[in-house]
């Protein structure tokens, strides 16, 4: 495992400046023993360092990249300004507490498939066939902040996967407004609802924070598959963010081959 010394600093919110932030990330994409990097946990502030990241050296070290949340935003950067894949997953500070996930993760790392019975994501079935992309997204409130970034999320022909945690059914459906006047819901090939932790409003119990989500995605007539393992709840499967899936939203089910990192 490899460290620095500042690794504990502090900035207000922020684990340092963006720069020793920024500058440590590089440190471990150019350093020739670390074979993958895992963050350790989410948060804020990775908007504000990828326009310090190097993507070219990124593409040369075609290295794992792991985590989810605020890291979200690490994993469309490199997709799109890489072209690599990543891996939506628990962190150690963050949903790591599940031996099947933290397995499921190190699986990923190593190249194994998860296909059939053996470890695809499985939800509730929305219906709407079965169709083939690539999968995209992860924390839903940091995909539409990538709106107009570089690293804006594509979803052409993509599966997209969202999930969140303490936004409010109300900010949710602003969110999913923004998506799709953006154009972002257009296209699709399928998608998927992992976990809304903490999201429900005691004030205005409905509609629930994923009821919000269903009726933003279902109009769409794509596969959908609903209640997916993965998120800020107690189950975090882990899945590769730019590998191509098939979604069945009959069986409620989204599976994929063993990922490459590089994937353009």
């Amino acid at each position: 495992m490899v460290r620095r010394e500042d690794l504990l600093s502090r900035r207000g919110y922020l684990a340092g400046d963006d720069e020793r932030r920024a500058k440590e990330l590089m440190e471990l994409v150019e350093n020739d023993t670390v074979d993958a990097i895992l963050c350790a946990r989410g948060g804020y502030g990775c908007h504000r360092v990828v326009s310090r990241l190097d993507a070219d050296v990124f593409r040369v070290a075609r290295k794992p990249l792991a985590g989810f949340s605020d890291v979200t935003t690490l994993l469309l950067w490199q997709l799109r300004c890489a072209g690599l894949a990543g891996f939506h997953a628990p962190m150690p500070a963050q949903t790591f507490s599940r031996e099947c996930d933290r397995e499921a993760l190190v699986g990923l790392l190593c190249g194994e498939a998860l296909r059939g019975s053996e470890a695809p994501l499985r939800g509730t079935p929305g219906g709407g066939g079965a169709a083939e992309g690539r999968l995209v997204g992860g924390n839903l409130t940091v995909l539409a902040a990538s709106l107009g970034c570089p690293w804006e999320v594509e979803t052409e022909g993509a599966i997209l996967l969202v999930e969140d945690v303490g936004e409010r059914p109300y900010r949710l459906d602003r969110v999913l407004a923004q998506l799709r006047e953006a154009g972002k819901l257009a296209g699709l090939a399928g998608a998927g609802v992992g976990s809304f932790e903490a999201c429900d409003d005691e004030a205005y119990p409905s509609p629930a924070a994923c009821e919000v989500v269903e009726e933003a995605l279902r109009p769409l007539g794509v596969p959908l598959v609903l209640g997916l393992p993965f998120g800020h709840g107690p189950e975090n499967v882990p899945w590769p963010v730019g590998a191509t899936a098939r979604v069945d939203g009959d069986a409620g089910t989204i599976e994929w081959n063993s990922p490459s990192v590089a994937i353009s």
